[in-house]
């Protein structure tokens, strides 16, 4: 089977806040309270700020799908749209998730693909992700197999738990 990718439009709000809220919460609902849970999923995944996100020029979101099912999704940032390094010569990866029925599949490297490739075609010569590393280090060893690198961190706060985000970078080599 040949895996589906496609970026979001404003039709898929819905669609994009449902599945949001059931990745973060797949990948992180162990580890927080679920009163933590409930204020991040309805403050991060908001109507309002997914709308926002889809409108905003230096903002991709791209859903992936698996035979019909939609089995993962991915968020891109250029410049401004950046949560933490605003360079435009860098493309940040803010989200990267597959669902856990689908985990083990190669989905997720495929998405990583995706994003090398976005970058390539950019014409970006660096290329950022994030990744939670403090509670999970399943994200940061899958960057790690991809060849990304720690270049610092920053605080992530799910309801009143601050957490850590590790920033992750790879070199690419731009052709001109």
């Amino acid at each position: 089977m040949i895996p589906q990718f496609r970026q979001c439009t404003l039709d898929d709000l819905d669609t994009l806040q449902a599945f949001s809220r059931q990745c973060f919460f797949e990948t992180f609902a162990a580890m927080n309270t679920p009163e933590n849970m409930e204020a991040y999923l309805d403050k991060a995944y908001a109507p309002e700020k997914l709308r926002a996100e889809l409108s905003d020029a230096h903002a991709a979101i791209y859903f992936l799908y698996w035979g019909d099912k939609l089995a993962g999704y991915l968020k891109l940032n250029e410049s401004s749209a950046q949560t933490d390094i605003h360079d435009g010569d860098s493309l940040e990866i803010e989200r990267i998730y597959v669902t856990k029925a689908f985990q083990g599949q190669g989905l997720g490297h495929y998405l990583i693909d995706q994003a090398i490739d976005a970058a390539l075609q950019q014409k970006k010569e660096i290329y950022m992700a994030r990744c939670l590393g403090e509670k999970t280090p399943k994200p940061s060893t899958f960057y790690k197999q991809h060849g990304f690198y720690q270049i610092g961190a920053h605080s992530f706060v799910v309801g009143d738990d601050q957490q850590t985000d590790l920033l992750m970078r790879k070199d690419l080599e731009v052709q001109p």
